[in-house]
């Protein structure tokens, strides 16, 4: 079967088959490791992400009121680029399966955010809501297009994870190189 909105329909089925038999092969671990760089006039944070076929590098600077020099995307920029990006990918892929084609899709994500709590000057919310808005062109109807929109947002693992309360685990050790005598 050929892609549809560039999805492919029948690897996604295959998939659905052998998580459906074997519950336990749906889950993976993801992992990301960066590096503060601390040389001047580099970007602030460098990571490398592995994935299926290759690796890319991703570096980030924050912005120059938060001490960087605003010369990459920052932090947030990163947050909201994998939230758009799965949502995304997360409606198209729910329109592919439902027969409806998509002529152009594009996201939208924006939020307000309030930096007092990182410069720890109040107690509040960094966001209060985060605000993702689909452009759509479509021959579907409304009544398509909101179903499958509805069913992107309960399935869009970036959604769940925004929405629900995730255990979070931090930690540090010190680096053995850089232990003082």
């Amino acid at each position: 079967m050929a892609r549809f909105n560039n999805v492919d329909l029948e690897r996604l089925q295959q998939t659905r088959e052998q998580f459906e038999r074997e519950p336990s092969s749906a889950r993976r671990t993801q992992v990301l490791e960066g590096e503060w760089v601390l040389g001047d006039g580099a970007p602030q944070f460098r990571a490398i992400l592995q994935y299926e076929h290759g690796q890319s590098v991703l570096e980030m600077d924050n912005p120059s009121f938060m001490g960087g020099g605003g010369t990459l995307p920052g932090p947030m920029h990163y947050c909201f680029s994998g939230l758009a990006a799965c949502y995304a990918s997360t409606f198209a892929i729910v329109a592919a399966e439902l027969g409806i084609e998509l002529r152009q899709l594009r996201v939208r994500v924006e939020a307000d955010v309030n930096f007092l709590r990182t410069f720890g000057l109040a107690d509040a919310p960094t966001m209060e809501e985060v605000r993702v808005q689909l452009l759509i062109d479509s021959p579907a109807s409304d009544e398509q297009l909101q179903h499958a929109e509805e069913l992107a947002r309960q399935r869009c693992p970036v959604v769940y994870t925004l929405t629900h309360p995730v255990r979070l685990q931090t930690s540090w050790q010190r680096a053995t190189a850089s232990v003082p005598a």
